[in-house]
């Protein structure tokens, strides 16, 4: 594996995943009974967003950096509290992964899980974590844990799947993970990241998952630049398996709030709709 995250971490991509995952934690506050996060490919856990890799891209101005600087836009608020919660200076520094965005809305009778395969990225998550006894970090294969780590004693909670996507196969990947998790816990929340280049292979995955026979598939799209070109990141979409009460009504508000902040071009859009409904 040649991705490293750093280069990219707070950009657009990163901002719309973060928003919604912070929206699903939050809404696992609903019920005082514990629950489990388990994050399949977690990366390093935070990001330096003074490095040299940061700063050779550039890619956070466009993203967190905008909200960052501007009014808070509703129902983003604890998305930026745990933004926030990592730069105590007040100056935006870090960037949190998923892992620290997940880690700002445990509660003290929750836990999380967090796999990474990469030997450094592994070693800098277990040095942010090292001593936290809600926080589970081992070096292993996200799509393996998905059998080893399911279903939690908690018997609820959220699964994240965020690869990096580097192998063409990645998305069938995805698709016999999720059987294999669903098999052994219908009932958890999962929500599926993906990058959106070239519209042919997003197609096929939402066709792939939809053949899984797996109910309750909310779809969020979120593209700030038009899909003209297979060579960049034109925009990004998550799935999200049985979705708490009211995600689609704030998808529904939140979205087109968030695209006028962040939007790279006129042709921006976003969408959101049901890929296979109860």
């Amino acid at each position: 594996m040649n991705y490293r995250h750093v280069f990219h971490a707070g950009n657009f991509a990163d901002v719309f995943k973060h928003v919604v995952l912070s929206l699903l934690l939050k809404s696992l506050h609903r019920k005082d009974t514990p629950f489990c996060y388990l994050d399949t490919h977690a990366g390093a856990g935070r990001y330096d967003l003074t490095s040299e890799a940061a700063q050779k891209t550039g890619e956070y101005r466009d993203g967190i950096q905008r909200l960052w600087d501007s009014e808070p836009l509703s129902d983003v608020a604890d998305y930026l509290a745990a933004v926030h919660a990592i730069n105590a200076s007040g100056r935006l520094h870090y960037y949190p992964g998923s892992p620290a965005i997940a880690r700002f809305f445990l509660r003290p009778q929750d836990r999380m899980v967090l796999l990474e395969l990469q030997a450094d990225e592994c070693m800098a998550l277990q040095a942010g974590f090292a001593g936290d006894r809600q926080v589970v970090v081992q070096r292993q294969d996200g799509y393996a844990g998905l059998k080893a780590y399911l279903p939690p004693m908690e018997k609820r909670g959220l699964v994240l799947l965020d690869p990096p996507y580097e192998s063409n196969r990645e998305f069938e990947q995805i698709v016999a993970g999720l059987r294999v998790a669903h098999d052994r816990w219908a009932s958890g929340i999962y929500a599926i990241w993906y990058p959106i280049k070239d519209r042919p292979p997003v197609e096929r995955f939402h066709r792939a998952l939809t053949a899984t026979g797996i109910r309750k598939m909310l779809l969020a799209e979120f593209c700030p630049f038009p899909e003209d070109s297979g060579f960049r990141l034109n925009g990004c979409g998550m799935v999200v398996i049985n979705p708490p009460w009211k995600l689609e009504e704030t998808l529904r508000r939140l979205l087109p709030e968030l695209l006028d902040a962040l939007r790279q071009h006129p042709a921006a859009r976003t969408a959101l709709s049901w890929l296979v409904p109860e």
